[in-house]
């Protein structure tokens, strides 16, 4: 993603131990001084993970679900109230070009996006009114984000959550990678939507977790994201995205006919692997780096992360006649590969 994220620095960086990010994350906190304690609490459903770095766009007008249907990739004209669903936009050639998690609440259909995203995708949208009822405003000034490890949409009474339904599949799709034995399925979570002024409150006395410690989760869920797993050239396929945010038989959208002939007529050229990184050095691989196998470049290094059972833990896209059974080489370290989206 080229655009920087508008940095609004979050009222939690106050915290005791808290680390800044940069880059994508700035504005939030990477840590609050033990990342694998964070983990752990994280994973318990105990604490909460600051995201107010995201993008939050609303969309209202009667129009607005008939509209964001037509436009992306998944079935959203019967998305009830305080239902989530997750979609994307697609390039006219079928690359993954934004990520869209969507929950509505009667009246207005609410979107968080990645960091510094929301500026581009509001502008978009805007091109794409026409005459249609609905109009679109970024909120990210007066409305934050607050991760929890809980896998419920949110009742009424409480504030707007969208719930992610990753690893299932969602509508009429199809799976990529495995169903059954999914290691996302111990992956529970969702995205509170908090008034900006409010989000200390929001948090309470609840012990917070930082980027590193979600993003490890995450890692170890198999879960892609937009502008880590993606590229310019990703296609949905190779990440194993059509089971949550495509909806295989809803009609004509942007980048349909490149969806259509992967899964009907072929393969993806790349693939998303999950490895296990040697954890005997003191440095990580970086995200971005080469994988090898043996002198050959087979592809590249998305997501790394220390896991505190696991070690080092790490997505990859590869070409996808890389040998699953090799073991691969990241900047001369060893990594196991875990197939994902099968060869």
């Amino acid at each position: 993603m080229t655009e920087l994220p508008v940095l609004h620095r979050s009222a939690l960086l106050d915290r005791p131990g808290a680390v800044a990010g940069e880059g994508d994350a700035a504005g939030v906190a990477i840590h609050y001084g033990d990342p694998m304690r964070e983990q752990r609490v994280l994973e318990e459903g105990l604490a909460v993970v600051d995201l107010s770095h995201r993008s939050v766009l609303t969309v209202s007008g009667p129009d607005r679900l008939s509209w964001l249907h037509s436009l992306t990739t998944q079935h959203l004209v019967d998305l009830g109230v305080r239902k989530s669903r997750e979609a994307l936009v697609l390039t006219p050639k079928g690359h993954v070009e934004h990520s869209l998690h969507l929950v509505d609440d009667g009246e207005t259909t609410w979107i968080t996006t990645e960091p510094g995203a929301g500026h581009a995708l509001r502008e978009w949208l805007e091109r794409m009114r026409f005459m249609l009822r609905v109009e679109v405003a970024d909120v990210t000034a007066d409305w934050a984000v607050l991760g929890e490890p809980h896998g419920v949409e949110s009742a009424a009474g409480e504030p707007l959550a969208w719930r992610d339904p990753w690893p299932e599949l969602v509508g009429d799709t199809t799976a990529y990678g495995p169903v059954e034995d999914h290691p996302g399925t111990r992956w529970s979570w969702r995205e509170v939507i908090v008034p900006r002024a409010s989000l200390e409150v929001a948090v309470g006395d609840r012990p917070l977790a930082g980027l590193w410690a979600a993003e490890a989760l995450r890692i170890a869920a198999w879960r892609p994201r937009l502008g880590a797993e993606t590229d310019h050239r990703t296609i949905v396929h190779e990440v194993d995205w059509l089971r949550t945010a495509v909806h295989l038989h809803k009609g004509c959208y942007r980048g349909q006919e490149t969806v259509a002939r992967v899964h009907n007529l072929g393969r993806p050229p790349r693939r998303l692997v999950f490895l296990h990184v040697d954890g005997s050095g003191h440095v990580l691989p970086s995200a971005g780096a080469e994988v090898r196998a043996g002198e050959r470049v087979v592809g590249h290094v998305t997501s790394i992360a220390r896991h505190h059972t696991d070690g080092p833990i790490a997505l990859a896209v590869v070409k996808r006649n890389t040998d699953p059974e090799l073991v691969l080489d990241v900047e001369g370290v060893s990594a196991a590969q875990t197939v994902i989206v099968s060869p």
